[in-house]
């Protein structure tokens, strides 16, 4: 079965009107679970991110955006005291993001509030890793 040429760009424009619609429903989930720590989005984001001790380069790829942007997120969280540079244990020329003790604690809470009401709790654990399946497909496919 063939789709039109107009059938096809109806549905890409729906999948695409869908697709950002959820991408800002979730950015505002986490501009409003950031606020109530006193986090931007994007410090947010880099929290939820450092699952363990990291690259710049490696926390700029987890958060989607560039090196030079991440540098300036960092910035900010090491002046909070929330995250470390400390040298590469196999890589002299590259720093490593540890977080502090108080860095942990808070990406502790992050994630707990994160977790309530989420735009993705209305799925179930097995909807959503079929949704991830089909996007990571539908991103990765030529």
């Amino acid at each position: 079965m063939t789709t039109s040429p107009e059938m096809q760009a109806i549905a890409e424009r729906q999948l695409c009107g869908l697709v950002n619609g959820l991408a800002q429903r979730i950015a505002e989930h986490v501009r409003e679970r950031a606020a109530t720590l006193g986090l931007t989005a994007p410090q947010a984001t880099a929290l939820r991110e450092m699952s363990g001790p990291m690259t710049m380069r490696e926390l700029a790829e987890r958060m989607s955006c560039e090196p030079s942007n991440t540098t300036f997120v960092v910035d900010k969280l090491e002046k909070q005291s929330l995250v470390e540079r400390r040298p590469h244990p196999t890589d002299r020329r590259a720093k490593h993001l540890v977080l502090t003790a108080e860095g942990a604690a808070l990406r502790t809470r992050l994630l707990g509030l994160l977790a309530v009401d989420s735009p993705l709790s209305g799925l179930t654990p097995q909807e959503q890793r079929v949704l991830r399946g089909l996007l990571e497909q539908a991103v990765t496919s030529p």
